[in-house]
């Protein structure tokens, strides 16, 4: 068995056998006609039941083959034009040769001694990153899993900063679009069930500032504590931006943390034409940033960044096996005094690979062309009779709702565009999200891929009508 072992021995087995897994990827990559091949969860269930662990093939071809029947052939894939659903973007080569990389050598990102040269790589990276948003001299960061925990990290430090021996009197502010990950973190930090005030959007589904400042002002005048205000740029349903410049003020008039939620937005920062809808974003105190929605990295690849490094000491915790106090006078940097986690991949090579081959302007360039896409789209569907479009796009996203002439009873209206959503999907045809607007049913075309055109939107669009209308059609069959 230790011929499996990758080291010095085995380097040409190594070789032949990422050879053979990579030849696989790309011959399906090329032969990929659409995002998913319809497979349902009862007729692929069985397959994979049916494989006893215990009882090894103990040849790569043989497991590659029978990895094609469980996993690559009815994969869903985000490379696809008309995979138009979730926050999954396509990914760009160089980040994947880093992936390849850092899977082998397997560097631990906690310690100097189990990563040299990549805790540098990724120290360097979060500057990149924190001289982007304008964060200041002082700024830090660090990689983490992905937005959920770059938010639960900034909310911990938000309540340790809010320096109070109670936590219940702890109120997080943020908009009726916020990402569900607010909620989460106010759970596993310990606060009220009541500690997350929801402040109104507007018609763009950007958090309203009058309302924050009432809330602000009502939160002082019941002697409760505002521990943070989450912005979000990039909202999950619809892609909107707070307004982050009177956000950051009425954050400095009250004395409040500013968090800046731009798991989706941050793409941004890259962007050619676009970086101005980010201006508020350097007034925060801590920033989500997901290089796996918008830079075109794999999973996973995000970071959390604070305008003070301070800060960051609320994440630390000294284990003398690991890195005990000595080693902070010693100037040894270890990137687990920063972090939640203690094992932690070298997810930040990705983005170093990508950013020395293409640049920040290419990553840049590939999210504009998202951002256009999704205007173009915008104007496909403001034009079509056959859908109610919700907002204009501030990113790459678009939520709408097929609406047919002839019937206006909402509940069924309802019925239809779920049907149409399933029936897709499950023709695999193509792949689109789900979500509700006023407690109504309604579909969403997240673009991130720059290979998709308005044809493939019209396309779509086209068949979800089909898939409605044959709902309709058969409903009202077998009513009458």
């Amino acid at each position: 068995m230790r011929s499996h072992l990758l080291n010095d021995l085995t380097a040409e087995h190594y070789r032949r056998s990422v050879t053979e897994g990579v030849e696989r990827v790309a011959a399906r990559l090329a032969t990929t006609d659409r995002p998913f091949t319809g497979v349902t969860v009862d007729a692929l269930a069985p397959l994979i039941d049916g494989i006893d662990l215990d009882r090894p093939l103990h040849d790569t071809q043989a497991v590659l083959d029978e990895l094609e029947d469980v996993y690559l052939r009815d994969a869903v894939y985000f490379h696809h034009p008309r995979y138009l659903a979730h926050l999954n973007c396509p990914v760009v080569i160089p980040a994947v040769l880093g992936e390849a990389v850092l899977s082998a050598v397997n560097s631990s990102l906690d310690t100097w001694d189990q990563s040299a040269g990549g805790t540098l790589i990724e120290r360097k990276l979060i500057d990149w990153t924190t001289a982007r948003i304008g964060l200041g001299e002082a700024a830090d960061g660090v990689f983490t899993s992905g937005g959920t925990q770059s938010n639960l990290q900034a909310l911990l430090l938000a309540r340790e900063e809010a320096k109070t021996g109670s936590l219940a009197g702890l109120r997080i502010f943020a908009s009726e679009a916020c990402h569900f990950s607010v909620r989460k973190s106010a759970k596993l930090l310990g606060l009220s069930q009541d500690s997350v005030v929801p402040v109104p959007v507007d018609h763009e589904k950007r958090m309203q500032t009058v309302a924050l400042a009432h809330e602000l002002e009502r939160c002082a005048r019941d002697g409760l504590v505002p521990m943070a205000v989450v912005a979000t740029a990039g909202t999950t349903d619809f892609g909107s931006i707070d307004p982050l410049p009177e956000i950051a003020g009425l954050c400095e008039q009250y004395g409040v943390w500013m968090h800046v939620d731009a798991a989706y937005g941050c793409g941004l920062l890259a962007s050619l034409q676009r970086r101005e809808r980010l201006a508020g974003i350097e007034r925060a105190d801590s920033v989500t940033v997901d290089y796996h929605k918008s830079f075109f990295q794999p999973v996973s690849s995000s970071a959390v960044l604070v305008r003070d490094a301070s800060t960051l000491r609320h994440a630390t915790y000294h284990a003398d096996y690991l890195n005990p106090r000595r080693m902070v006078t010693e100037r040894i940097p270890n990137q687990v005094d920063k972090s939640l986690q203690t094992t932690r991949r070298f997810d930040a090579l990705k983005l170093w690979m990508t950013l020395r081959t293409m640049g920040a302007d290419g990553i840049g360039a590939l999210f504009d062309e998202v951002c256009e896409l999704a205007e173009e789209g915008w104007k496909l569907l403001a034009a079509d009779p056959r859908y109610d479009v919700v907002v204009a796009p501030a990113l790459s996203t678009l939520v709408f709702r097929y609406v047919p002439a002839a019937v206006t009873d909402p509940d069924r209206i309802d019925r239809a565009n779920l049907y149409a959503r399933k029936a897709l999907f499950a023709s695999g045809d193509a792949v689109v999200a789900g979500t509700k607007v006023g407690g109504r049913h309604y579909l969403k075309f997240t673009l991130l891929n720059p290979e998709t055109t308005t044809a493939d939107i019209a396309a779509v669009l086209d068949l979800i009508a089909g898939h409605a209308e044959q709902y309709l059609g058969e409903s009202l069959d077998r009513a009458s």
